[in-house]
C-alpha cells in the first residue's frame, strides 16, 4: 500500500529527502538532455569547424595549426 498512516512507503519524516533527490535527478536529466541535443554547438551557436575557419581567416592561427586541428575535429 502506498500510504501507511501518512508515511510514504513507510519512510516516516524522511520522505521529503526522497522527493528532493527525485527533483534533483529530474533537473539533472533535463540538463543532460538539453546538452545532448545541442548537436555539438558552442555557446555562440557555431560548430567547432566554423570557429576554426573563422580563427584561421582572422589570422589567429597559421595554416599548419588549422590543418592539424581540422584533422582532429573531422
Amino acid at each position: 500500500m502506498m500510504w501507511d498512516n501518512g508515511n510514504w512507503f513507510g519512510m516516516g519524516g524522511s520522505g521529503w529527502i526522497f522527493g528532493l533527490v527525485m527533483m534533483i535527478a529530474l533537473v539533472a536529466l533535463a540538463v543532460w538532455a538539453v546538452s545532448a541535443l545541442s548537436n555539438g554547438r558552442a555557446a555562440t551557436g557555431e560548430r567547432p569547424l566554423e570557429i576554426l575557419r573563422r580563427r584561421h581567416a582572422a589570422g589567429e592561427i597559421n595554416k599548419g595549426e588549422y590543418e592539424e586541428a581540422r584533422k582532429t575535429l573531422s
